[in-house]
């Protein structure tokens, strides 16, 4: 990105993203205790303005995900979200016995992206999945583990690489495809909370972002 555009850019954040430190450094820092930016303003009030002036500032690329700006700032804005107490209610921390449980929180009106809530009882998982669509998400509350895959085109199939835990505050974004598969699951004691930003109107969150994907037989899961 060139120096004007990056000027530009940053021109449309809100003032509490400006200041915010490197997000190479955000997942390895200690998550905030204090809210930041406006206090008049709700965490997801402030997170919708800061998304929304990131596509204004994008307007001019074919596809704004694949800003390198903009998935830094994402980031960013994922993790100032997060960790902020007042982010969610009551009822949007409210699991399911079955099977992970997603709240949607925003649905742009231009359908540009969509807002979620995801809460992970004990034992539960996604499917391995890569995606049709850019998305990240930041951990709320308590602690995910993640199995991230390789796709292997010639046999159609993914194979485990590592796992890793994914720890309150620990923010990621990815773009559409399959250079990004991976399974989140919580295999602690104790429920977990994940925050999600897909681009994608709300009504389709359920079938258009995760592209589920064979997993080798000789794969490791979570």
């Amino acid at each position: 990105m060139s120096d004007d555009l990056r000027a530009t850019v940053f021109e449309h954040l809100p003032d509490y993203l400006k200041s915010l430190p490197d997000p190479a450094r955000l997942e390895a820092a200690t998550p905030p205790t204090h809210t930041l930016g406006d206090p008049a303003r709700t965490p997801l009030e402030r997170l919708r303005n800061t998304l929304d002036a990131m596509f204004e500032a994008c307007a001019t690329f074919p596809e704004p995900s694949h800003s390198t700006y903009f998935a830094r700032t994402m980031r960013l804005a994922l993790a100032d979200a997060a960790a902020d107490p007042a982010l969610l209610a009551p009822m949007q921390r409210e699991g399911c016995a079955d099977t992970y449980r997603r709240h949607l929180l925003v649905a742009d009106p231009q359908g540009r992206y969509a807002i979620a809530a995801l809460v992970w009882q004990p034992g539960q998982a996604s499917p391995v999945h890569g995606h049709h669509t850019w998305c990240g998400y930041a951990v709320v509350e308590g602690k995910l583990s993640e199995t991230v895959f390789e796709w292997d085109d010639a046999r159609q199939c993914a194979s485990a690489l590592r796992v890793q835990a994914r720890k309150r505050g620990a923010v990621s974004f990815v773009r559409s495809g399959r250079a990004a598969i991976h399974r989140l699951g919580n295999c602690s004691d104790a429920p977990a909370v994940s925050l999600h930003i897909y681009g994608v109107e709300g009504a389709r969150i359920g079938t258009h972002v995760n592209d589920i994907v064979r997993m080798a037989d000789t794969a490791e899961l979570v």
